[in-house]
C-alpha cells in the first residue's frame, strides 16, 4: 500500500510539473511568418506603414509576426528570392509591383495564401484570377488600374502644358503597357508620342532624355515601375540636367525633380493589404475574398521644378493639388 500511495504521490508530482509547461505551450502566441520580395530597402516608407497597421491590427514584430523581407536589385531576382521565401515556410506570401513579381510568388507559394498589390498589371486580364469578386486559386489583394492612371497623367500634362507637342514616354520591361496607353491618349490630345526604352540593370537615363533634346514643346511621362521608383534620384537629376518637364507615376520622382505626379498612394496602399494579410491569417480563403480597387491617389506639384523651368502652374490645378513643393 505504501507503495503504491508512494507512485500515487510522484505522479501527481509528475503531472503537476508539467501542466504549467503545457499551459504555458497554450499561451505561446503563433507566430505569423509573412514573406516579401522588393527592389527598395527595408525602412522604405512603404513597408514602415505596412508594418505599423501590423501592429495596429494585434501583430508584434518578434512576439507574434515576422516580416522575412528579401530586397533584390531588380526584377530579375525575384524567382530566386521567393524560392528563398518558401524554405522559411512563410504562411502568407506579399506580391506587389508587376507581373513578374506575382509570377514569381506564384511559382513558389505552392498552396500557401498570396496577397497582391498589382501596380503595374491587371491581373484579371492577365489570367491570375478568375474575377474580381470572386479571384479563384490562392490569390488576392487590390488592383491598381494604372492603364486608366496613364491616359489621366497625359491629360494632367497637356493641362500644364498647353504648348507642348511631344512627349516622351519612358519604359521598361515592367511598364510597356503603360506606355502603350499613354501613347493612345497622346494622340487623342494632340501630342506627338515618342517610346523611349530603359533597359539594363543600371540604365542610363541622361541619354535616354537626350531622345528628346532638341526638341520644341518637349515633355516627358514617367511610369510606374519598381525600376523607376529605386531610381529616383538619377532620374530627377537627368530631368534637372535635361530641363525636360516631367509627369511621374511616384510622388518620389517629383520629389527628386520631375514637375508633378500623379498616382497612388503606395504608402496607403500598404497599409491597406495590411487587411488582407490579416484576414488570411486569420483563415480567411483568397478565392473568396473580392480584389478590391485602389482609391488612394495623390497630385503633387513641384514648384521649385516649375520656376527652374519657367514654367507656369495655374493656381487652379495647385489648389487641387494634395501636395505643393515650394
Amino acid at each position: 500500500m505504501l507503495d503504491l500511495r508512494r507512485r500515487d504521490m510522484l505522479m501527481a508530482l509528475g503531472l503537476g510539473a508539467t501542466w504549467p509547461l503545457a499551459a504555458r505551450a497554450q499561451q505561446q502566441p503563433r507566430m505569423l511568418r509573412v514573406g516579401y520580395v522588393g527592389i527598395a530597402s527595408r525602412d522604405s516608407p512603404p513597408y514602415a506603414s505596412f508594418r505599423k497597421r501590423m501592429a495596429e491590427l494585434g501583430y508584434q514584430e518578434g512576439r507574434n509576426f515576422t516580416f522575412e523581407y528579401i530586397q533584390t536589385p531588380d526584377i530579375e531576382g525575384y524567382e530566386p528570392a521567393y524560392r528563398d521565401l518558401a524554405a522559411r515556410k512563410i504562411d502568407v506570401f506579399l506580391a506587389v509591383g508587376s507581373e513578374a513579381a506575382l509570377r514569381a510568388a506564384q511559382a513558389a507559394a505552392g498552396r500557401q495564401p498570396i496577397a497582391f498589390l498589382a501596380v503595374d498589371f491587371d491581373p484579371m486580364t492577365k489570367g491570375y484570377v478568375a474575377s474580381l469578386k470572386r479571384p479563384g486559386g490562392n490569390i488576392t489583394g487590390i488592383l491598381v488600374q494604372q492603364i486608366e492612371l496613364a491616359a489621366k497623367r497625359i491629360e494632367l500634362l497637356r493641362e500644364v502644358l498647353p504648348e507642348a507637342t511631344r512627349v516622351g514616354l519612358l519604359f521598361d520591361a515592367a511598364s510597356r503597357d503603360q506606355a502603350d496607353a499613354a501613347a493612345a491618349a497622346a494622340r487623342t490630345l494632340g501630342l506627338t508620342p515618342v517610346l523611349i526604352e530603359s533597359s539594363g540593370e543600371k540604365p542610363d537615363y541622361p541619354s535616354a532624355l537626350r531622345t528628346l533634346a532638341d526638341e520644341r514643346g518637349r515633355a516627358v511621362v514617367v511610369p510606374a515601375s519598381p525600376h523607376f521608383l529605386r531610381d529616383r534620384a538619377a532620374i530627377g537629376l537627368a530631368l534637372t540636367e535635361a530641363r525636360v518637364p516631367a509627369i511621374s507615376a511616384s510622388r518620389e520622382i517629383a520629389v527628386a525633380g520631375a514637375l508633378m505626379s500623379y498616382g497612388v498612394d503606395l504608402a496607403g496602399l500598404f497599409s491597406d493589404i495590411a487587411g488582407f494579410v490579416d484576414r488570411l491569417a486569420k483563415g480567411g480563403k483568397p478565392e473568396e475574398m473580392p480584389i478590391e480597387l485602389a482609391t488612394r491617389f495623390r497630385l503633387t506639384i513641384n514648384l521649385k521644378a516649375a520656376a527652374r523651368l519657367g514654367v507656369t502652374v495655374s493656381s487652379a490645378i495647385t489648389a487641387r493639388a494634395d501636395e505643393v513643393i515650394e
